[in-house]
């Protein structure tokens, strides 16, 4: 009775989101003030105590939230300042195979961009990029949208990552001592499946390329590519998994990205293992209808700003992001200790408004989104020339674009904060979390691995944000792991992994991607079709989890 009565919030949330379309930012803080009323009524919880932990919630998001800024922001500074317009077009001579094109914007620079800004933008860049170059807008919605799962984990320089394990840490799940031990084995198990994954998605993507959108209607091309798409994994593999394995998360989408996009161009431009038949859509003439944009796209004419700009130039912020990620994230180098010990860049509330123990840390320079993220975006002004009126459209279009995510994330984070914390004025109860988890727990068994990644795609679907579905599941999963004797390290992975994989299908992507195609009202049919991949892709990391923990009978980070 109780587990249901707690899962109301979240159910409320699925409904109005999923059902009715509502926004994230319009059904969290509902959502939160169902939870208060529960809080308070059920759980007896004071009114003092609903606010304390409701703006330790809302201090919590700021963290996320400036890494959200800072990603968006250097996005759209090299937006304005020319710089994606010049990136796009040194694309154009690399291949003129579609599969190809596929595989290199779609997969290989939506990771990379996934790596940089994430929260959507890979899609909604690299959609329109391929429309440019030919594709169908249908084809390159689709494509731009099922491709980008692999990186997402690891998106905004590791933030769905990051926000699980410090999910866990601050509900005291992980000891502090061991908190960075999990993260590491979170980031390498997150990483493991994805990668294992890696090729199959990308021969499902073409599969469903050729089979919708090509002229004989048919798998073979997609076949025929399976010697580039194995070497193209490769490529992105090693480095995504090095990464994972050995620097955490911010690492293995970003640098990965950068690290494969040069190797898989260079083998593309001189044929190495590209199929020897060029491959590519019927004539514009014999489109489908339902192919093309049903609305008129707005063409941005930021993007043709300088598009003179040369190659080198225009990644130079990407580079400077890239070194300082390194050089701040590697121990030995020193600055990490500095970055993240230092009074002068830590603020610290200890005991927040009176409550013994609660304290607030926030470690500004070593949050990404101000260092390198903001430093670099200032710097690009000078670096690119930009115009004032370039530089203040690029800081409004951001204002913009993160003001949804960030009442979002506030509420979000402050209702998972409520289900943590319900237990706290010693009524005698478990916290709300903790009795959804034994409920999960009691109807799941030890089948539960099977439900745990479809609880982060649904987190994903209806959030349109792997971070959102890590701040509202992670405790949860957890505390469902830790009831049934599982691996707890291994289900928050699943629940990680999930939040990628739901990306294809969420419901935000699939808007801002047809937006930017052109091809609203075709949303549903979007849904329909990326919904197989995203089930197949589910089940395949449960096979390789269940083998890990029933099999090889491994736990990678055993806690007591």
């Amino acid at each position: 009775m109780y587990a249901l009565i707690a899962f109301i919030p979240l159910i409320f949330t699925v409904v109005v989101m999923a059902a009715f379309n509502w926004s994230a930012k319009r059904a969290l803080p509902i959502a939160w003030f169902i939870t208060s009323v529960l809080a308070l009524f059920i759980w007896k919880m004071k009114v003092g105590t609903i606010a304390v932990y409701s703006i330790f919630g809302f201090l919590n998001a700021i963290d996320v939230l400036f890494i959200i800024f800072g990603a968006i922001l250097i996005m759209n500074t090299l937006k304005h300042s020319g710089a994606m317009a010049a990136i796009n077009k040194g694309f154009n001579s690399v291949s003129q195979d579609r599969r190809i094109q596929m595989i290199i914007i779609g997969f290989i620079f939506g990771a990379f961009i996934e790596g940089a800004a994430g929260f959507g933008t890979p899609a909604a860049l690299a959609a329109p990029l391929l429309i440019g170059l030919g594709f169908p807008p249908l084809a390159a919605a689709m494509s731009a949208l099922i491709l980008n799962s692999v990186p997402v984990a690891f998106g905004a320089v590791g933030t769905p990552t990051n926000t699980a394990a410090a999910t866990v840490a601050a509900a005291q799940q992980v000891a502090a001592s061991n908190a960075e031990g999990f993260k590491m084995a979170l980031s390498k198990w997150s990483a493991i499946p994805h990668a294992i994954v890696c090729p199959i998605i990308i021969f499902i993507t073409m599969a469903m390329m050729c089979k919708f959108f090509g002229k004989e209607r048919s798998i073979k091309p997609a076949i025929k590519a399976i010697p580039f798409i194995i070497f193209t994994s490769i490529a992105f593999d090693v480095p995504y998994l090095i990464l994972a394995f050995f620097l955490g998360p911010e690492f293995p989408a970003l640098i990965g990205g950068l690290i494969a996009l040069p190797i898989v161009i260079t083998a593309a431009k001189k044929g190495f293992l590209v199929p020897k038949d060029e491959w590519d859509f019927p004539a514009r003439s014999e489109w489908d209808p339902e192919w093309l944009s049903t609305t008129e796209v707005k063409e941005d004419e930021s993007v043709k700003v300088k598009t003179d700009m040369s190659l080198i130039k225009a990644w130079i912020p990407y580079v400077c992001i890239s070194l300082l990620l390194v050089l701040t994230r590697i121990p030995q180098i020193g600055l990490k200790a500095v970055l993240t010990q230092n009074s002068a860049f830590v603020l610290t509330v200890n005991n927040l408004l009176g409550r013994d123990g609660l304290n607030w840390v926030f470690k500004w320079a070593w949050n990404p989104g101000i260092l390198p993220f903001i430093l670099v975006a200032i710097l690009t002004i000078f670096i690119h020339g930009m115009k004032g009126e370039e530089v203040k459209k690029a800081w409004k279009d951001t204002v913009t674009m993160v003001t949804g995510a960030a009442i979002a994330l506030f509420f979000g984070v402050a209702m998972v904060q409520l289900f943590r914390y319900t237990n706290v004025d010693n009524t005698g109860m478990d916290s709300m979390l903790l009795i959804m988890a034994k409920g999960l727990a009691a109807i799941a068994g030890k089948a539960y691995i099977v439900v745990a990644p479809f609880i982060g795609v649904l987190g994903a679907f209806i959030s349109g944000s792997n971070t959102v579905s890590n701040t509202l599941f992670s405790t949860l999963q957890f505390e469902t792991a830790s009831i049934l004797v599982l691996p707890q390290v291994l289900i928050v992975a699943l629940q990680n992994i999930g939040g990628g994989i739901g990306n294809m299908t969420c419901i935000n992507n699939i808007v801002a991607a047809c937006a930017t195609c052109g091809t609203t009202g075709r949303e549903g049919l979007l849904v329909k079709r990326d919904a197989l991949p995203m089930l197949i892709y589910s089940l395949l990391v449960v096979i390789i989890i269940a083998v890990v923990i029933f099999v090889l009978k491994i736990n990678p980070f055993p806690l007591a």
